[in-house]
């Protein structure tokens, strides 16, 4: 399943899925700030969605959604 990718500003981020147990999935979002300077590192954190789910496609719908939770948290 494709990741994706949601942008505010510098910030960047990426609502994505990994397998936890047999059929138990987990959503999450890594923030990535990009301040445009080259060779400077990109600052990141992860973020993982606190329920587990027992498709794929429902985990990434809980990471899309806490991805538009972080990005609407920040203010530019």
């Amino acid at each position: 399943m494709d990741d994706i990718t949601y942008t505010k500003g510098i910030y960047t981020a990426t609502a994505s899925i990994r397998e936890v147990q047999s059929d138990t999935w987990q959503g999450t979002v890594t923030l990535s700030r990009d301040d445009g300077e080259a060779g400077t590192d990109q600052e990141t954190t992860v973020y993982e969605v606190e329920a587990t789910s027992s498709t794929p496609e429902e985990a990434l719908e809980e990471a899309k959604a806490l991805a538009h939770r972080i990005l609407g948290e920040i203010e530019l």
